[in-house]
């Protein structure tokens, strides 16, 4: 049974604000993956091996959206401003988004879920194949959200949009050349229709009465591997400000205090 004279969680200070740091090595790491993976797949792709391109394409959008890209969102790596709009924009220009209206998007799904108006979280009251159709305009659809909802951003967001739409034209152009670069936008573009129901869908329950029941703890090592340690989604929306390296060691110390809470996670594996 829960613990009702308790609160629910701790704040991030009691349960240690080590969480929060990261090494240098490790956000060289974060930084440098996405460029790595599209490297990847160009060189793969020049020498005709095509599976192991489709391989770093899929690697790219994982290390994009869900890991360098979301940490850069919620600027919790710790680089300086002007370095964390630069490479927010960058990384997801490789993955053919704007990174900038995934932020907007993003930060008002954290301060508003399980609200109607909530974009990215809206696939979470649909079916999976409604969250997987959803996925083919969602990228579309927040960059224009985020145009019309202005704000300091909205520079970055439409110049974002442009130069995606520079790509998509250029590869196309260049298809009669070589289909190396059409192959890998619509590559990228492709991954990102996964986006609803991996990160909407699967993770949260819009019926939930509270925040530690409107997005799902899950546990065990199978679903650990299969997320490549990023399924602690009910610790991120607890706390935004720790980095995805850390969410681990984030769950261990909060494991007691959902554990008092009624929390039951969804486990697969062991």
């Amino acid at each position: 049974m829960p613990d009702t004279t308790a609160p629910p969680v701790p704040p991030l200070r009691d349960l240690g604000h080590d969480l929060i740091d990261l090494t240098r090595r490790q956000r060289v790491t974060a930084v440098g993956l996405p460029f790595a993976c599209a490297g990847a797949y160009f060189a793969f792709a020049a020498a005709g091996w095509w599976p192991a391109a489709v391989f770093a394409v899929v690697a790219l959008s994982f290390f994009t959206y869900g890991s360098t890209s979301h940490d850069l969102v919620h600027r919790s790596m710790g680089l300086p401003g002007r370095a964390n709009e630069l490479f927010l924009c960058v990384v997801e220009l490789l993955a053919v988004r704007s990174g900038h209206a995934y932020r907007a998007g993003h930060l008002h799904h954290h301060a508003t879920f399980p609200h109607a108006d909530d974009i990215e979280g809206a696939a979470a009251r649909m079916t999976w194949f409604g969250a997987l159709v959803d996925g083919l305009t969602l990228q579309p659809r927040v960059w224009w959200w985020a145009v019309r909802r202005g704000g300091k951003d909205r520079a970055w967001v439409v110049g974002e949009g442009v130069a995606c739409a520079v790509v998509v034209a250029g590869s196309v152009a260049l298809a009669p050349v070589t289909p190396v670069f059409l192959v890998y936008v619509a590559l990228v573009v492709a991954g990102s229709w996964v986006i609803p129901l991996a990160t909407s869908y699967v993770p949260h329950d819009p019926a939930g009465a509270d925040e530690l029941t409107q997005t799902r703890a899950f546990r065990g090592r199978v679903a650990s591997v299969l997320a490549l340690g990023h399924l602690y989604h009910l610790e991120h929306h607890l706390y935004p400000a720790v980095p995805h390296q850390n969410w681990p060691e984030l769950a261990r110390r909060l494991d007691p205090h959902l554990h008092r809470a009624g929390v039951r996670p969804v486990r697969l594996g062991f």
